[in-house]
């Protein structure tokens, strides 16, 4: 049976969409059948694969259609993905949130349409929204693990916080969701402000903050092409550090 991750910060701009999709590539690229699911507003999961944008939450939360039938291929631009399928996001998602804030929302509604895909696939991966929101705690209980990019610099180390805030809640509301890492993003050993966040988050997080990953121009260039690193720079740093991070994930089942 499958594990669901859900990659979240309260944070924008701190490699989430970057780290749930190049992720989600590795693992299926190791054999694993991979699901990512789009729940932040924006879409951009589809965009960064070189998918057309579709209402795919939508239709599964408010429509109630079953999950087979949102489901797409991340095939795209000539790229074949064996293994990684995708529920997309557009700007209709946000709608969702609304209607289900009107109509009673349940906070396992997106667990229970998940629950049966646990068998089809090793991994289902959930893209969040940044702010927090019914999708994003949702998206939480549903998940057996969260794992939290935070770029090192300030800000994105209170949006870790918060959402770390919101998992302690969502357990004491019947959630079972783990803190699974800390994934370092938009690493620069160069500066000082980098070297000194990183050394915090491990002094007071310790075994929970995961190798880096270092700023890197190719994957802001993957994301405009519609490509993983693993197409664009398969033999860059930036490849064996998401490698890196597959295997870690892989080694907690």
């Amino acid at each position: 049976m499958s594990k669901i991750i859900a990659i979240a910060n309260q944070k924008g701009g701190v490699g989430k969409t970057t780290t749930a999709v190049t992720l989600g590539h590795a693992l299926a690229l190791r054999g694993k059948p991979t699901l990512l699911v789009d729940c932040d507003p924006q879409g951009q999961v589809a965009t960064f694969l070189g998918v057309r944008q579709e209402s795919g939450l939508f239709d599964l939360l408010v429509n109630m259609r079953p999950l087979a039938d949102v489901t797409r291929h991340a095939d795209a631009n000539g790229n074949i993905r064996p293994g990684l399928r995708l529920v997309p996001g557009d700007k209709r998602t946000a709608t969702a949130q609304g209607v289900m804030a009107l109509e009673g929302f349940r906070l396992s509604a997106l667990a229970d349409v998940l629950w049966d895909a646990k068998t089809d696939y090793d991994y289902i991966i959930l893209d969040t929204s940044p702010s927090v929101g019914l999708l994003q705690e949702a998206a939480l209980y549903a998940a057996d693990w969260l794992l939290i990019p935070s770029a090192v610099d300030y800000a994105s180390t209170e949006g870790l916080t918060a959402v770390l805030g919101t998992l302690t809640e969502l357990r004491k509301r019947g959630g079972d969701c783990r803190l699974l890492g800390i994934v370092p993003t938009f690493y620069d050993e160069i500066t000082t402000e980098s070297r000194d966040t990183l050394e915090q988050l491990r002094e007071h997080l310790r075994d929970a903050v995961w190798e880096p990953i270092h700023r890197a121009t190719i994957l802001r260039e993957c994301a405009a092409d519609g490509m993983t690193i693993f197409e664009k720079a398969p033999q860059s740093r930036a490849a064996r550090e998401y490698e890196a991070l597959a295997e870690r994930v892989m080694d907690h089942g």
